[in-house]
């Protein structure tokens, strides 16, 4: 319905037979810039309550719920089975950039991944499935992972966080992880249940081949000191930005605090400049606001980020 609204087939034709760029400008005349709460209203509402081809080929049949930046508490972002493949697809992708890590032990891939994220016991709305997009990715993570993922299907299933934590600690000793991937406050805290369970000094007592942490949500630095007390060595810290809307960007080599853009798989990237031409006094989007791709961006300048998928 929304590519029949906004003419998509005179885009995908001014894509095939035009210059090179032309399909952008056309896109930019033809199809409103939406934020979350105008593009739900409009469109998605319809998805979000059964209807098939709203905004997306068939029907989606997973939502994740994104904790709410403006007006509604939580927001519905929809998560396709091409989105799911495409976050599997930049997961690996970052692990596979470990190689440029340097004196990681040529075992650590054999390792567990404690993957500490939302649970997979999804609330099941009868026309879609709604939960933390960790959760959604967590219950379809490909079988030939599986050995490796832990806390297993079972202990990943468990909605409350406490009892999650405990039934992980007490079966911690049983494991042997080489990664943990986290937000660094449940990672912090379950490292100090772990310590304490089992009267040790470090998690390393109990994870000796512990090596990388993966970390996103939020900023790492306030949490580094309070984390490195918990460690008998340093961990090699890993940036991600995977966000309910997509896997956006990861740290690719331990010499930059910086993170790449992931470009190239599934998500178009949208830049406005951050000024007053753009946005008002409150930070809200001008209708008329002017965006740029990639390439066209100006190095050392504040830009806002639109996405499409």
């Amino acid at each position: 319905e929304f590519g029949e609204q906004y003419h998509f087939d005179k885009l995908l034709s001014n894509i095939l037979f035009e210059k090179p760029e032309s399909f952008y400008e056309l896109y930019k005349k033809t199809v409103p810039i939406y934020d979350y709460n105008t593009i739900f209203k409009e469109w998605w509402y319809k998805s979000l309550d059964g209807g098939k081809d709203i905004c997306w080929p068939g029907q989606v049949k997973h939502y994740a719920l994104s904790s709410g930046t403006s007006e509604s508490a939580s927001k519905h972002i929809p998560v396709t089975k091409a989105m799911s493949k495409a976050i599997q697809k930049t997961s690996i992708r970052q692990i596979i950039s470990l190689g440029n890590y340097k004196d990681l032990p040529d075992n650590l891939y054999e390792k567990g991944f404690l993957m500490l994220g939302g649970s997979t016991n999804l609330t099941d709305l009868d026309t879609h499935f709604e939960g933390d997009l960790s959760g959604i990715t967590a219950k379809q993570i490909p079988y030939w992972f599986r050995p490796y993922y832990k806390p297993g299907e079972k202990i990943a299933s468990e909605k409350d966080w406490g009892l999650k934590l405990e039934e992980i600690t007490l079966q911690a000793h049983e494991w042997d992880i080489g990664f943990i991937v986290g937000v660094p406050a449940w990672i912090q805290l379950l490292m100090e249940k772990i310590i304490a369970h089992y009267q040790v000094k470090t998690i390393h007592d109990i994870w000796p081949n512990l090596h990388i942490f993966a970390h996103g949500g939020v900023s790492f630095e306030p949490y580094r000191k309070g984390f490195e007390k918990l460690l008998a060595r340093p961990l090699i810290y890993i940036n991600t930005y995977l966000a309910s809307e997509g896997f956006i960007a990861y740290q690719m080599s331990p010499d930059t605090k910086g993170m790449n853009l992931v470009c190239d798989n599934g998500i178009f990237f949208f830049f406005f400049p951050f000024n007053e031409d753009n946005f008002d006094a409150y930070g809200g989007l001008l209708p008329n606001a002017k965006t740029y791709m990639v390439d066209q961006v100006e190095a050392n300048k504040e830009y806002a980020l639109l996405l499409s998928t």
